[in-house]
């Protein structure tokens, strides 16, 4: 690995489909030092999460890769998981084989917070998830903010409707309380050190379509050839001769026929997370404005609603760099050539 463009990683995830090819995304990229994987509930439970993330690995041939379980529920409110979106496991219709790995004695905080005193300002920080364990992290180590080199999470909207609630975004709304503790404590860094936001208003710009599985597995050298379509019965399974190719079309063809069923934009799959691992990796895929960022946690309505103030009518600095452009293109072109080598590397 070239030491002069590896970029250590802490991870944070709730995996989830789109979270899982964020995975496998990381682990696709040669610049990809991936210290810690560490999960929190949202998308199904910790444990479950804990358990495709095993999964994913052992699969890929990452089994070193520590994976520990942090927080089970919200700060505040009752844990709310959505299997509807990501199937009863997490990973859609995929049937991974069960890692024979255990999670790790530590707990996820343990995980970011030995980390980056251990390495202060080399370790960038992705949230794929709510934001339970870093708000924890936080809370036990104010200091936690200065000591990363920069945090990528995906979460928030501020120009186009919810995901959730007309105004909210599934990871805010899970645990709005964990957002504010830490777009508040992100308020400290300096410009350069600002959290970068990859919200829905450009994550639902980074729509797969059955196109890009084809594409995909054609990388891999997978045979026959990846084939979703909306005329398919619900549930097909894909017979494909690559093992990752094969489990993450089964995921996809899952999260498809929920976009579709939602009205979600058509048979096509928003990849929300994935796009922050890239972002994570290199930014320069990212085109972001500065904004001071707080989440609402008192309305009736909008509880969970990421607002952000382009223009300084708070009188409060800057906190965060929100994504307002990419080129969904370029994403999935990287996508597909790195993921695809990866999984023909498995087989």
């Amino acid at each position: 690995m070239d030491t002069d463009r590896t970029v250590p990683l802490l991870v944070d995830v709730d995996t989830g489909i789109d979270d899982s090819l964020a995975l496998l995304y990381l682990m696709a990229s040669p610049e990809a030092d991936i210290l810690g994987i560490t999960c929190t509930a949202g998308n199904v439970n910790a444990r479950q999460v804990a358990t495709n993330n095993l999964a994913w690995l052992e699969l890929c041939g990452y089994a070193d890769v520590e994976v520990a379980l942090g927080a089970e529920v919200p700060v505040l409110q009752p844990l709310v998981t959505t299997e509807e979106t990501h199937g009863p496991q997490g990973i859609g219709y995929a049937e991974l084989p069960a890692p024979t790995r255990a999670i790790s004695t530590r707990h996820a905080t343990e995980v970011w917070i030995e980390a980056v005193r251990a390495r202060p300002g080399a370790i960038t920080g992705l949230v794929t998830g709510p934001l339970t364990n870093l708000a924890l992290a936080i809370k036990l180590e104010p200091e936690l903010p200065l000591l990363l080199k920069r945090l990528v999470l995906m979460g928030g909207v501020f120009t186009l409707q919810g995901n959730t609630r007309p105004t909210t975004e599934w990871n805010i709304s899970v645990d709005p309380d964990a957002a504010k503790i830490v777009v508040d404590a992100f308020s400290v860094v300096p410009p350069e050190r600002r959290p970068v936001i990859c919200a829905l208003d450009v994550t639902e710009r980074i729509a797969m379509t059955p196109a890009h599985v084809t594409a995909l597995g054609r990388a891999a050298g997978t045979t026959p050839d990846e084939s979703l379509s909306l005329d398919d019965p619900p549930g097909t399974r894909s017979q494909g001769s690559n093992a990752v190719v094969r489990h993450l079309s089964d995921a996809v063809r899952f999260y498809m026929e929920f976009h579709h069923a939602w009205d979600q934009g058509g048979y096509i799959a928003h990849m929300h997370d994935p796009f922050a691992a890239a972002v994570a990796l290199d930014p320069t895929l990212a085109t972001t404005r500065p904004a001071t960022v707080d989440v609402e946690l008192a309305g009736t309505l909008t509880r969970g609603q990421t607002v952000a103030d382009w223009r300084g009518l708070w009188g409060r600095p800057a906190n965060a760099e929100i994504v307002v452009d990419t080129d969904p293109e370029e994403f999935f072109r990287r996508t597909i050539e790195r993921v695809g080598a990866l999984a023909r590397r498995v087989g």
